[in-house]
């Protein structure tokens, strides 16, 4: 059985307030996942609950403080450790439940605080696109881009790169658009080939005269614009166009 006296007085929360340390809501946990896969024994549920106990007042002595993630990675492996691997997943399952919802109550005050931000101009964002004024536009851009770059840093650049961006060690600009940055595009294919590749959309076949390349050529950046983060850009134009107008 646990010395009550050497058991953790306090536990960190995962906001990092630190909280009095309550053995019934390990036990209550480990319940619940018990009784989501059929079980009825609270005795052996309080049982785990004192022998996750027995190793934290091990591990933590004196001022250190265990986290919940560290109770809850303990209440894990003494799980499967007795024989419970049922109750273990159940366990691990309502964890990552909890997860989620708790990710989806901080995206919903991140959308807010965005917005607020947004409209105070207290955000460094808000002015790092010199293309795009504040207006409703620039709002719903600026809300869409930040959803953007947390999918850039969380599930595209490794770990060292996402920190070292966040620690304001270096800076990844454009993270709002999941996107190439600038493109250059092959003048002499549009010209040669004309407007088009998509199916079910309308084509244009090659132009024969200046005007209808220019309207093409407006058309192609207009479509391609915003399929990239940065400029839209056309090499040797001149040197294209000039056939035409001597044609023309």
């Amino acid at each position: 059985m646990s010395d009550t006296k050497a058991s953790p007085q306090f536990i960190r929360k995962r906001d990092g307030r630190i909280v009095p340390f309550n053995i019934e809501k390990i036990t209550e946990a480990i319940f619940k996942a018990a009784r989501a896969v059929g079980g009825t024994d609270r005795g052996a549920a309080a049982s785990i609950a004192e022998s996750v106990v027995d190793i934290l007042s091990l591990l933590y002595k004196g001022e250190h403080i265990p986290t919940v993630e560290n109770v809850q990675d303990l209440v894990e492996k003494m799980l499967i450790e007795k024989g419970h691997a049922k109750v273990a997943k159940a366990y691990i399952l309502y964890r990552e439940q909890h997860r989620k919802i708790r990710e989806g109550k901080s995206l919903l005050n991140e959308g807010i605080q965005l917005i607020e931000d947004y409209l105070d101009r207290s955000d460094w964002r808000v002015n790092e696109n010199s293309n795009m004024s504040y207006s409703l536009q620039g709002l719903n851009n600026h809300i869409a881009s930040a959803v953007t770059a947390k999918y850039w840093l969380e599930r595209i650049y490794p770990p060292e790169i996402r920190d070292a961006h966040i620690n304001c060690d270096l800076h990844l600009h454009d993270l709002g658009l999941l996107s190439a940055y600038c493109v250059g595009w092959d003048l002499r294919d549009l010209l040669l080939t004309g407007f088009g590749g998509v199916p079910g959309k309308v084509e244009s076949r090659p132009a024969k005269h200046f005007r209808s390349a220019l309207g093409q050529i407006v058309n192609f950046f207009y479509t391609l614009q915003g399929e990239s983060a940065g400029a839209q850009a056309f090499a040797n134009f001149d040197t294209y166009l000039a056939p035409f107008i001597r044609y023309d």
